[in-house]
């Protein structure tokens, strides 16, 4: 049988548990960095529609407005139509 030596396999174990919190450590780091990229991105995409759905907004809410102005105006135009064919038609019947 081999006998091991002990302080060459405590070092092996300290050297191994060194690297090991090293290669851990900047694992952690990368994710964390890797992780505000993503929530910074995220945000900034997020404002950015807001955006764009807020200018949609606010065009739609005109174009409506319009719109409902122009139903009214027709619906006016057609009124006084309405009564003028109304006139005309009870004198060619009276």
């Amino acid at each position: 049988m081999k006998k091991v030596n002990v302080k060459t396999a405590k070092g092996m174990i300290s050297k191994a548990v060194n690297t090991t919190k090293t290669v851990a450590g900047k694992a952690n780091e990368f994710a964390l960095q890797t992780t505000e990229t993503v929530v910074t991105e995220g945000l900034e995409a997020t404002a950015q529609w807001q955006k764009v759905a807020d200018t949609a907004i606010k065009g739609g809410l005109k174009l409506a407005a319009n719109q409902q102005d122009l139903v009214f105006d027709v619906l006016n135009d057609i009124k006084g139509q309405f009564k003028k064919s109304k006139k005309r038609f009870s004198k060619l019947v009276a």
